[in-house]
This record gives structure tokens, sequence and C-alpha cells, in this order.
């Protein structure tokens, strides 16, 4: 057996799941990403697929108090009818002040936590905690804070992310608040590894929780897959690139890799309309797509790349399940999660070796080192041509622990953390 990395709590993820169900507490939640879900569509998402887990299976004494942008849209209305939300807390609109709001969010959240968790006990609750996924946490309320540390890009690409006074001091109080935590969630243990090398988190404050695929990748979807083909005017092989246009994606070691395959001879087997590889680009925003077509064009592979636009979970699901594999060259992934749907579709994955895609994948794909166009190219021609090698790729995918995961089990093991953290709120 494999011994825990550095980083990793023993008693985490499934073996907490083993355990009675922990009491029901007062959470605290920032909800302001689900209002604006193309700012954070991974926080967004988090947080849309854990309260859904949580409201299929409700708790005695577990309560809500969401906090919400003033100026935009309530998500929240009407849509989760098993949790007991007892009150939504309507925030300025910082987020027009872009880096500053990293400084400004702390104060703000400080007095909108106090109050929200106050008298949480009367309504049966072990206590309050404040859960921090939206990146900002609140500075000196007293209440623990449970924070979901989704994305370390911040901090591992600080020329990014960092490129200003604001931000940098933003990124460096949210580091220091983040030192101060209860617990510290972790999708990974890599990311547990990066959040002590970096951040300085506390070991005994780690946990780790992966995250899981959305319900859609575990159905037949293949069915769905001509459909998709079609309408985006794809052949039967294809790869699916799903990711943003920022630092945190390769993209110009993918470019580099499939300009070196275009200028090769079609594989033996492969017909020649089937070459060079094409790849069907998902979850990117319009500028996204706007930024890559004009990179592809530059690099002379213009026409490799089709474009899915916003398609729902089950459209998307359907288009994951009919391709090759799933391409996903970045230099930070603390989460993995697009090429954990793909294992969940039975979907092999050409990646890059970094954060938490090699622990997810496994021998369900094949793993290069970031920024080598050549290596990149090699790997995709053996996934694309080479038939036997794939079906062993797509037999060990459906294999992998994170295609059986689901957002039930990130839930519990959500929900123990919470109860495991929780005090009674200060009373001022």
């Amino acid at each position: 057996m494999t011994a825990p990395r550095e980083g990793w709590r023993p008693g985490s993820g499934e073996a907490e799941a083993a355990q009675a169900a922990p009491a029901g507490v007062r959470v605290v939640m920032d909800l302001r990403p689900l209002q604006a879900p193309e700012r954070a569509p991974l926080t967004a998402a988090y947080l849309e697929h854990l309260l859904t887990a949580l409201d299929e299976e409700p708790r005695a004494g577990e309560s809500f108090a969401f906090l919400l942008a003033v100026d935009q849209d309530d998500p929240t209305a009407d849509r989760w009818e098993h949790l007991e939300v007892i009150g939504r807390r309507l925030l300025p609109p910082t987020r027009l002040l872009r880096s500053g709001a990293l400084t400004l969010d702390p104060f703000l959240l400080r007095g909108a936590s106090i109050g929200s968790g106050w008298h949480a006990e009367k309504g049966g609750a072990a206590g309050s905690v404040y859960c921090a996924a939206a990146g900002a946490l609140p500075i000196g309320s007293g209440i623990p804070i449970v924070a979901s540390l989704l994305d370390l890009a911040p901090w591992q690409l600080p020329d990014a992310w960092q490129k200003g006074r604001a931000a940098k001091f933003g990124q460096r109080l949210r580091a220091r608040l983040l030192k101060d935590a209860a617990a510290v969630i972790v999708p990974s243990r890599s990311a547990g590894v990066d959040a002590r090398r970096l951040l300085h988190v506390r070991q005994a404050a780690l946990r780790v929780v992966a995250l899981a695929p959305r319900t859609a990748f575990r159905r037949d979807a293949v069915a769905g897959a001509a459909v998709e083909r079609e309408r985006l005017g794809l052949g039967e092989r294809y790869a699916v690139y799903e990711g943003r246009f920022d630092a945190r994606h390769d993209l110009d070691t993918l470019l580099d890799a499939l300009a070196a395959l275009a200028a090769e001879a079609p594989p033996a087997r492969v017909p020649s309309e089937a070459w060079p590889p094409r790849i069907a680009v998902v979850g990117a925003s319009p500028d996204d797509r706007a930024e890559i077509s004009r990179a592809a064009s530059r690099a002379g592979v213009g026409e490799a790349f089709v474009y899915a636009q916003a398609p729902d979970d089950e459209r998307l699901a359907s288009l994951v399940a009919g391709a090759r594999f799933l391409v996903q060259p970045v230099v930070s992934d603390a989460a993995g999660t697009a090429a954990m749907e793909a294992l969940a579709a039975g979907v092999p994955v050409v990646a890059s070796a970094v954060g938490a895609l090699p622990e997810i994948v496994g021998p369900a794909g094949i793993l290069v080192e970031p920024g080598d166009p050549r290596r990149l190219a090699v790997a995709i021609r053996a996934a694309w041509s080479d038939d036997t090698l794939h079906a062993g790729l797509r037999a060990a995918a459906l294999e992998r622990p994170a295609a059986r995961r689901t957002w039930a089990d990130v839930a519990r093991e959500t929900r123990a953390i919470w109860s495991e953290a929780a005090r009674q709120a200060p009373m001022l």
C-alpha cells in the first residue's frame, strides 16, 4: 500500500464517511459565485452541486445563512426545498473593485458572519461555521472557518494573479486567514502538499475531500454523441479540450503539438480525413473562444478546433462520452474535475502530470511533463491511432475511484468536517 503523502490527514475522506452521522450545524455561506458563475465557474459548480447533495439528504439541526450581492438576482430563491435557510444577508457589489475586493471583503464578511451565526443552538444546531469556498474569508469573526481551497493558481502562478499591489496584498491577506482556519478542505492530496508548501497551512487543519463528476456523466451518454458530432460537424474520431484561456492552461504547448502532428503523415489505419486530430473545445467563455481561435490561427492549426457553445450537462456529457480522449494540458489543476468527469464517462485522458491529475488519472491515461510539445504530440498520436492502447486506457477509466465518486460522498464528508469544527457563535 502506498504511504500517504505529506499534507494528507489520516481519517479524512472516505474513512470519515464511515463514522456516525455528524450533528447538524449553522453554516454561513458566501454564494456570490452563483450570481456570476462565469467569473469563477469551478467555485460556482462546487457550491451548486454541494448544496444540491445536501438538500437531497437533509439533516436535523442543520441550517444555512446565505450571503449574496445586493445588485444581482438571487439564484437560491425556491432552489433547494429541504434546506433550512434562516436568512440572506445582502452585501455591497465589491466585485466592481476587482482586486481591491480581496482586501475589503474580509471586513464586510466579518459582520455578516457573526450576525448570521447567532442563536444557532436554539434551532438544534451543534454550533456555527463559516464555509469559505468563494475565496474571501472573514477576518476576526470568531466563527470557525472551514475553507474549501479548490484552486492554488493565485500562489502557484503569482505573475498572473498578483500583478498589482492590491492583488498582492489581497492574496497575502487571504493566505494569512487560511493559516488561521479551523479546517482547510483540499480536493486532492497534491493540493494539500501545495497548501503546506505555498501557504504554510497547518497540516492538522488539512482535510482531503475529492470532488465528484456530475450525474450526467454517469449515464449512458454515448447514444447522444452522434447528435452532438452532427451538430458540431465532427467526425467519429475527435478529442475534447475543456478549459478557459487563462494561465492555468498550457495552450501554447497544445498548439505546438498539433502543429507538429499536422506536418506528419497519418498513422497507419487512420483515415486521411481523420488526420490531423480535431478537438472540440468546451467550457470556454465567448472571450476564451475568441482568444483560443486567434492563437490557433497564428499557430497554423485553426481548423483543428471546433467550439461547443455553452452545452448543458447532458449535451456536454454526450460530447465527452463520444470522444476518443480528453486532452488537458495544464500547469495548475488542484481538483482535476474535467479529467474526473471524462473517466466517469469511460473516456481516457491525455494530460499534464501536474496537480491532482496523476492521482486522478492513474493508468487510465497518458501523462506528460508540462511545456513539452514533443511528448504531448507523441501521447496524442498514440491515443488517437493505437486501438489496442486506447482499449486498455478506456477499460481502466471506469475502474478509477474518481469515476465512482458521487456528490453525496462529498456532502457527507464535508458535513463531518463542519461538525468537527463547529462551535457556538460569539455574542457581541
